[in-house]
């Protein structure tokens, strides 16, 4: 139907055998008009079959054709004709993430690749925009990823060494919790590391949250040697605000390069890496996480994604379909056609005997 949009379904396809009737309809019509046909007895037909029919009688069946898609579009109305359109809702539960990242100048060491802090900055931004799963990661390529990773989930960022800050609340904004990251550099705090503290810090950022899942990703690379909160009363409190903490250490077993700037430029020197894996792994232990040791930049990188498989977003599809109507005009235009056939019907085609 012309007016009809193209995407049309029937609701009662059924009611199309109606049209079946139609041809009855024709039928029935033929034989009363032959029947009720006046006759009129002449001596010979040559003179009637010579005279012209009049514009009138040519249009004597119009009615009846105007009554036959009266009908016809009523059947087509009774078969519902109506378009759809397939809506999708999602009802999604965020997490909400703190990542506590080591700045201590101890972060300058490069056994990971180009050293620690700038091998977990870029960990921690493909962490939050998304792995690529099919794509490996070379140790020393720094690689962009589409912005779809945690795109329902609030992140923050805290930062410490000898103390510690809150660089960002949590937000859904990323990209400012990006940028944040992408200017961290040792040296702009005092130095040391303040692992208690620097958990303390997460929690003071999560403890008033109402999502669902509240996680806290702490990088270190360090033993906790200064601050006033030890690491493991911070995860007693962790543990009491239902924060549920994963900790990373970073740093290859033994000895690793480490910078020193001297008036000659800058010479390496093997010092000892010492992580506190003890702690780190009573801190997870006691708060339903779980602690990873991170040797080199791959293995940092694969910790990450495993991280974001464990603590994986809610997400709840709704899909419905809404229906619209258009059976109105075929009504209307029946109605149109119906009237029009009765008007010429009983006034200007009117047929008397």
């Amino acid at each position: 139907m012309f007016f009809l949009p193209s995407d049309i379904v029937f609701a009662n396809p059924e009611a199309f055998l109606l049209l079946l009737l139609l041809p009855l309809v024709v039928w029935g019509y033929y034989r009363k008009s032959t029947k009720n046909r006046a006759s009129i007895s002449l001596p010979t037909t040559d003179t009637a079959l010579s005279l012209p029919r009049t514009f009138r009688q040519r249009l004597l069946h119009v009615p009846f054709v105007l009554l036959l898609l009266s009908l016809s579009l009523c059947i087509v109305a009774l078969a519902r004709p109506r378009s759809s359109t397939d809506t999708q809702q999602r009802k999604t539960e965020g997490i909400d993430i703190v990542l506590s990242i080591d700045i201590s100048s101890s972060m300058l060491a490069e056994d990971l690749k180009p050293n620690r802090l700038e091998a977990a900055k870029i960990a921690a931004s493909q962490f939050i925009t998304g792995f690529e799963n099919d794509e490996e990661i070379e140790e020393e390529n720094e690689q962009e990823a589409p912005v779809i990773g945690r795109q329902n989930d609030r992140i923050g960022l805290v930062v410490f060494a000898g103390e510690s800050y809150s660089a960002s609340p949590i937000t859904i904004d990323h990209r400012i919790v990006l940028d944040l990251i992408s200017e961290l550099e040792t040296g702009t705090i005092e130095d040391g590391t303040a692992l208690g503290m620097g958990l303390a810090t997460s929690i003071d950022r999560l403890k008033e949250s109402e999502a669902k899942s509240k996680v806290a990703i702490l990088l270190t690379d360090g033993v906790n040697n200064t601050g006033f909160i030890d690491p493991i009363t911070a995860s007693e409190i962790a543990q009491e605000f239902g924060v549920k903490v994963y900790t990373i250490g970073v740093g290859t077993r033994g000895e690793a390069p480490y910078p020193f700037k001297t008036r000659f430029g800058v010479k390496y020197q093997n010092v000892p890496v010492d992580v506190d894996e003890e702690a780190l792994k009573a801190i997870a232990e006691n708060t339903n996480g779980q602690y990873f040791r991170a040797t080199d930049t791959k293995t940092l990188m694969e910790i990450y994604k495993e991280i974001d498989q464990l603590e994986k977003t809610e997400i709840e599809t709704f899909s419905f379909r809404k229906y619209s109507e258009h059976f109105e005009p075929l009504v209307i235009g029946a109605l149109a056609l119906f009237l029009l056939s009765f008007l010429l019907k009983y006034t200007w085609l009117r047929v008397t005997i």
